[in-house]
């Protein structure tokens, strides 16, 4: 046995005993690896006799750091085959076997320690979960100025942990919820009339969705796309992502998404002009609804019965002619119905305002006009609109201003009193999807 004079001489020379150069060491594998050796002066001194003259990666590395060398060899550490070790006898070198046991051990832990690592919990999911639905049920209902910096903070902490380190499961849960919470900034810039944000927001969603290989939330984005294309007047788009939406090979999931998808064709098919495609997929709708299984999360994320009620009237309403004129009127009113008759806290006033215009043109279009004056005056007691209705506020005055509306007294001041309602900035005080 071949004494180790290098490691000796280095450590008289810091004036250290064996004890405190053990303690040291301990301190450096406890940082690097998060593991608690237990070495002692024992230790120490068997390195120093030449009784261990390769210890693991680890305590090399510690080694190294305590003495502040370069390299291992200026401690008298060398690995089997270097010229130094082959002045030692062969029986106290480890066996290459014994030494490729030992790094596959080493490998194994720390492959263990490495999996076991996380930055969150099962607590942590289940509040963010809870967070999601809580701001998905109030964005129908609560002023969007309350909700906006709620929503922020809660993006910023799931991105923040989604930084560090997480089971695999775990990691595609919080990307679930950053998609839903993407998903309600997305809402936010489409209310407030920033489609370039909303766009933003929306293929954030879409990663999301992909990563976490979850399909409500992909035909969900799906279904927002759609509708921000149809508020960008690009009606074949909105048609062609509702229908990827209902129609991809993965499927939408349950719930009534694939009957908001379906909605959501129909009313831009009708927009595009093509009527026949229109009246198919709102039959397809209905069938989709009557097969509904319940949606995985409330409020701005669910498709209301009401809701689809007043897309079927704007449908319609646009594929025109006395008999779709008069069931759009029957589809709005059920809508206007529907949604007084739910919970106050579930209502959306922005829904509710939208199946109002629809009721007021679907009367205009059949040459009520006093009626139509009668519904609108719901409308206007809102204090602000969301950019769609202004959108549709705006549409409607300018219908009023045709013929066979242009001359009648009760027209010229319909559309005075939607110009002065709508000259007010479009700020979404009570938000909701933009219908």
């Amino acid at each position: 046995m071949m004494a180790n004079d290098a490691l000796r001489r280095h450590r008289k020379s810091q004036r250290w005993t064996q004890t405190q150069v053990a303690e040291r060491v301990c301190v450096q594998v406890r940082a690097a690896t998060g593991r608690d050796p237990e070495l002692d002066a024992n230790w120490v001194s068997r390195l120093e006799r030449g009784a261990i003259t390769w210890p693991s990666g680890d305590y090399r590395a510690a080694l190294c750091a305590v003495f502040q060398v370069a390299g291992e060899e200026e401690l008298g550490l060398y690995p089997k085959g270097s010229a130094a070790s082959d002045e030692r006898p062969a029986e106290e070198a480890p066996s290459d076997d014994v030494r490729s046991l030992a790094a596959d051990t080493e490998l194994s832990a720390l492959l263990a320690r490495h999996v076991a690592e996380t930055n969150v919990n099962a607590l942590v999911l289940e509040q963010f979960d809870a967070d999601v639905e809580r701001l998905a049920r109030d964005f129908v209902s609560r002023p969007l100025p309350r909700l906006i910096p709620e929503i922020r903070t809660a993006r910023g902490a799931v991105f923040r942990l989604l930084e560090g380190r997480q089971h695999p499961s775990q990691t595609r849960h919080l990307y679930v919820v950053a998609g839903w919470l993407s998903g309600l900034a997305a809402h936010v810039s489409l209310d407030l009339g920033d489609r370039s944000a909303a766009a933003t927001h929306a293929r954030t969603v879409v990663q999301c969705a992909e990563i976490s290989e979850h399909s409500p939330l992909r035909a969900w984005a799906r279904s927002f796309q759609s509708l921000a294309a149809y508020w960008a007047g690009d009606y074949r788009r909105a048609g062609d992502l509702a229908q990827a939406g209902h129609s991809e090979g993965r499927g939408p999931g349950t719930g009534t998404i694939k009957a908001r998808l379906l909605s959501l064709e129909a009313r831009a098919r009708a927009a595009e002009g093509d009527n026949r495609s229109a009246l198919r997929v709102l039959a397809l709708a209905h069938e989709a609804r009557s097969a509904a299984g319940p949606d995985e999360l409330p409020g701005v994320f669910s498709f209301p019965e009401a809701k689809q009620w007043a897309y079927a009237g704007t449908t319609l309403l646009a594929v025109g002619g006395d008999e779709h004129t008069r069931q759009a009127i029957g589809a709005s009113n059920r809508a206007v119905e529907q949604y007084h008759a739910g919970p106050e806290g579930d209502r959306s006033p922005g829904d509710l305002q939208a199946a109002h215009l629809d009721l007021a043109t679907a009367y205009l279009a059949s040459g009520q006009v006093e009626r139509a004056g009668a519904t609108l005056s719901e409308v206007f007691t809102a204090e602000v609109f969301t950019a769609s209705i202004t959108i549709r506020l705006r549409n409607l005055a300018a219908l009023l201003g045709s013929e066979p509306y242009r001359g009648a007294q009760s027209a010229v001041d319909l559309r005075a009193h939607i110009h002065e309602v709508t000259v007010r900035p479009a700020l979404a005080g009570n938000p909701t999807e933009p219908r």
